[in-house]
């Protein structure tokens, strides 16, 4: 990052004038992570976020993301956050977002994991999130054809978990589906977004206002992008020479 296939993701958002949320595996030199970038509207990179903590075998291949990618962006259709598979089972990662009250959420989840209950569960995951953020989920799950299954794996048991997980869905905040949702084959969905229907589900819960309780329940939420090295000792910067009101053209000895 960057790289030329970002560079021209980002211009054609910019051509288009949309607002592009991709998942990516970033390699920063050896390391691998699991990555989402969104794009906004104008083409700039308004967010490069990496997945906090890969799920049970991935740890084998990609790295940890850190607390500041937990973040919520302006875009130009509104507040969008971004959080990938099983992160939506870390209930203090969508809390996060949720305070900075996100207005669309961007999920990404695999075709399959352990077959059709895996994308029976994406379905509830999506619309319970929708539902306590008051906002509205925009879900892509990846799909595997024939032919890529085939080339992973011969043996037909081990090919079964790779069929049958697919919920692309668009969600309001009322919990319901927006669009006929997707689970098989490629496609595209697409819906119109009420935004008055955040404002009238948070009237009756808003779980980071008035139905919280921080003197009770609050979360620590660590910002920091994490360091691998921190220099200490380093020469201060150089100071600008401080002039007097008398002449502007000479250094004080103050």
């Amino acid at each position: 990052m960057p790289s030329p296939e970002t560079q021209a993701v980002a211009e054609a958002a910019r051509k288009r004038g949309v607002v592009v949320v991709l998942g990516v595996n970033e390699r920063d030199h050896g390391s691998l992570y699991n990555t989402q970038l969104i794009f906004d509207a104008d083409g700039t990179l308004a967010l490069k976020r990496r997945k906090i903590t890969p799920t049970y075998h991935e740890r084998m291949v990609w790295g940890q993301g850190d607390g500041a990618g937990l973040k919520v962006v302006e875009t130009k259709v509104g507040r969008v956050g971004a959080l990938a598979c099983w992160e939506h089972y870390n209930p203090l990662a969508r809390y996060a977002l949720m305070t900075q009250h996100e207005e669309i959420h961007a999920a990404h989840f695999p075709g399959s994991l352990v077959g059709p209950i895996f994308g029976e569960q994406i379905e509830v995951t999506m619309r319970h999130h929708a539902l306590e953020a008051g906002c509205f989920v925009v879900n892509a799950t990846g799909w595997l054809t024939e032919e890529q299954i085939q080339s992973l794996h011969p043996d037909p048991k081990l090919q079964k978990a790779m069929r049958d997980g697919c919920m692309t869905c668009i969600i309001s905040p009322e919990g319901r589906h927006l669009a006929e949702p997707l689970t098989e084959g490629e496609g595209i969905l697409i819906a119109d977004l009420d935004m008055k229907l955040i404002t009238k589900r948070k009237r009756m819960m808003d779980s980071v206002g008035h139905y919280a309780r921080p003197e009770l329940l609050h979360l620590v939420h660590d910002t920091r992008p994490v360091e691998t090295r921190v220099a200490f000792g380093a020469a201060p910067a150089p100071q600008p020479p401080i002039y007097s009101d008398l002449d502007e053209k000479e250094p004080s000895n103050v």
